[in-house]
């Protein structure tokens, strides 16, 4: 059994952070897994004001499915692209108190919104909020439907919360004051295309840079499922887990020696797991996307852009 957060009653919360709390998604090529997302999201106690969906295409969102299971839902148009997509959500927000992305896989705990509420009325100081992810499918076959709602049912609490601050945000959930974001003028870098690799991480060091401003809890909780559905290719992701990070690196987002070792880390493990590679993963189009990024970078020539240009 869950334990009882022995924190603020949701009014009192209410009242402090504000009750407009949106969740936004943006969405590509996970129709059916989609309209599961927003019935889990139509469950949450207290529900969102609005749940806004930016596909990248009109297929990639079945519309009278899901506005028969949550009528307060919007829907904006962009480009196909992460970033891009995101920023068209946030486009739709005026006048709202708190944004919540999440990934159109993750399914969250009944009172998630309640949480990240709690969080940000505790303190003036958090502009943003990442949670503790229950079951995450991104490094496995991933989970199917029925697997996330067993794991959100048979999932038990901390007995005691620990705060903590983050290097980033987990892009599949992660909530901000829209307040701050607009004072701050701040956009995800659409210079990151597509999956935008590590276009969290980015945005939420820019969104929080005090410490202190970005916190964890293990209280938000959720499922991320995973699914393999509009994943970039592994050439592609392999040059943008170089690319993208060199390029953040000099935009001065992320501190060098930090970046440089996950980009490393990540690069070993490719070509180590190239040998005998993850049914569900392209190790070898990952291992020549770095070294294709890396040729580029020894020319000067490594953008995040250039992804666009391979298949």
């Amino acid at each position: 059994a869950m334990n009882a957060p022995r924190h603020a009653s949701g009014a009192a919360t209410a009242r402090a952070v504000g009750r407009r709390h949106v969740v936004g998604i943006a969405t590509t090529g996970r129709r059916e897994i989609l309209t599961e997302t927003i019935r889990e999201l139509s469950r949450l106690r207290p529900a969102p004001t609005r749940i806004v969906v930016c596909p990248a295409s009109p297929a990639d969102l079945d519309e009278p499915a899901a506005l028969a299971i949550f009528p307060a839902l919007q829907v904006v148009r962009a480009g196909r692209g992460l970033p891009r997509q995101r920023n068209a959500i946030l486009d739709a927000c005026e006048g709202d108190h708190l944004i919540t992305f999440i990934d159109d896989d993750f399914f969250p705990a009944t009172d998630f919104l309640a949480q990240i509420e709690r969080l940000f009325a505790e303190d003036p100081r958090r502009n943003g909020v990442t949670g503790h992810v229950i079951a995450d499918g991104a490094n496995t076959p991933g989970l199917s439907v029925a697997a996330a709602r067993r794991c959100l049912r048979d999932d038990t609490r901390p007995p005691v919360e620990e705060i903590l601050e983050p290097y980033g945000a987990y892009g599949c959930n992660m909530s901000f004051r829209i307040a701050a974001l607009r004072r701050q003028r701040l956009r995800f870098d659409e210079r990151l295309p597509l999956y935008g690799w590590w276009e969290d991480i980015d945005f939420s060091r820019r969104a929080c840079p005090q410490r202190g401003s970005l916190v964890r809890s293990h209280w938000v909780r959720g499922v991320h499922l995973g699914a393999k559905s509009g994943r970039a290719s592994g050439l592609r992701l392999g040059y943008s887990q170089i690319a993208n990070i060199l390029y953040l690196i000099d935009k001065g987002s992320v501190p060098r020696g930090t970046a440089l070792r996950i980009m490393w880390r990540n690069v070993l493990s490719n070509h180590l797991r190239a040998l005998r590679p993850e049914p569900w993963i392209d190790r070898r189009g990952r291992v020549r996307g770095n070294w294709l990024a890396l040729w580029d970078a020894l020319r000067g020539r490594a953008q995040p852009e250039r992804i666009l240009e391979l298949p």
